[in-house]
């Protein structure tokens, strides 16, 4: 399929929050299935293994992640990795969802943080 470069990645906004988890773990390095999986537990979040693994491929048509071979650690498993654009993506959505956060902090739905 490939992705048109050409869009700005905010044209993509909001993502699924599994997408946006992958591409979070992705963004601090390789990682292979697993362990994305693994990553999003450590944030408070679940993924069902059939979720990510669908996840992965349309992320991988829409070249926001590519596949990083093997990994070093565990021959059997296969890595991926995030793109240019993919990381462009992410933290486009990132940005929205702080913007959100704010606004529900301006709100009166979330405390105001202590600086």
């Amino acid at each position: 399929m490939g992705m048109d470069r050409r869009r700005p990645p905010e044209s993509h906004l909001p993502l699924r929050p599994v997408e946006f988890q992958v591409l979070l773990s992705l963004a601090t390095g390789d990682r292979h299935g697993y362990r994305i999986i693994q990553d999003a537990e450590d944030r408070g979040e679940r993924i069902d293994v059939g979720t990510l693994y669908r996840a992965l491929a349309r992320l991988s048509d829409r070249e926001w992640i590519r596949p990083a071979g093997r990994d070093p650690e565990d021959d059997r498993r296969n890595s991926y990795a995030l793109t240019e654009y993919g990381l462009e993506v992410a933290r486009a959505e990132a940005a929205r969802l702080e913007s959100l956060t704010q606004a529900a902090r301006r709100g009166g739905l979330l405390p105001e943080v202590a600086r």
